[in-house]
């Protein structure tokens, strides 16, 4: 089975994945914006889904909770047994999204919220994406994050850090390959345009595919807020920006903006 890169499992040893998504509003927003673009696409509850590279089981718990079997397979021992803790009626195994020991057509609906970020490897992205796709049933929805290109920009930007250092380095490196060492507070990551992320779902053979900005291009204003005036008054903004992304969506515009770019397809 493909090995996980040891920075990325090093990191993930430490870090608190499980309470990312419920400990901030920009977090909350991240999350709730997650739910709403996924159930306009999900089949109908029983469906089976593949959470692939789902961590702690933060949305294998309201996948669950809205009457989906589901299965999570990640990489990260901690992030197994958390999900097993976190998402009562989920299965968890461990398990590389691009070398799935899973059978092929068997999932209604798979799920790679995670993997593509990690993947600095254009192809590993794509054994990844093709394996989603032979393992979803035909005609099934595959949906696939990924993180914005310029979103190391902005938030350096609304934080008040964005030094000529950092722009002249990383932050320019970021921009211009998407590619990120992990050097600074976090680990290996590759950051998406909307296109590029469009481009590899598709290249991996999925059709019908569409991308959704995420939190949409308020996320930095709920990040700032949260920074100056703390999460209370961060998490009265995150409506708002809530129904800014559903606008910026509806009228195809600001994609790139948003902090997390979500494409969807049929296998």
């Amino acid at each position: 089975m493909t090995t996980i890169d040891a920075r990325i499992a090093d990191f993930y040893a430490e870090y608190d994945e499980a309470s990312r998504l419920h400990s901030t509003a920009t977090g909350r927003l991240e999350l709730e914006r997650t739910q709403e673009l996924l159930r306009q696409y999900l089949p109908l509850p029983s469906a089976r889904v593949l959470d692939l590279g789902g961590g702690p089981g933060t949305h294998a718990r309201w996948l669950v909770e809205d009457g989906y079997e589901v299965l999570l397979v990640d990489p990260v021992p901690k992030h197994v047994e958390q999900a097993r803790e976190n998402a009562p009626g989920c299965s968890a195994e461990l398990g590389d999204a691009r070398e799935l020991t899973l059978p092929t057509h068997s999932f209604d609906a798979v799920l790679l919220l995670g993997p593509l970020y990690h993947l600095a490897d254009r192809g590993d992205r794509l054994r990844a994406l093709s394996e989603a796709r032979r393992v979803a049933k035909p005609g099934g929805l595959v949906a696939a994050a990924g993180i914005s290109r310029y979103s190391l920009m902005q938030d350096y930007t609304v934080s008040a850090g964005l030094t000529p250092e950092l722009l002249a380095g990383e932050v320019t490196e970021v921009v211009r390959t998407g590619s990120y060492d992990g050097s600074r507070g976090f680990t290996v990551v590759h950051f998406h345009t909307a296109a590029e992320l469009s481009q590899e779902v598709a290249e991996a053979g999925l059709r019908g595919v569409r991308v959704h900005g995420v939190e949409g291009p308020g996320w930095a204003y709920v990040v700032a807020a949260g920074r100056c005036s703390g999460q209370e008054v961060a998490g009265a903004l995150v409506a708002d920006a809530i129904a800014t992304a559903r606008l910026a969506d509806e009228q195809g515009v600001f994609t790139d903006a948003s902090a997390h770019i979500l494409a969807v397809g049929r296998a």
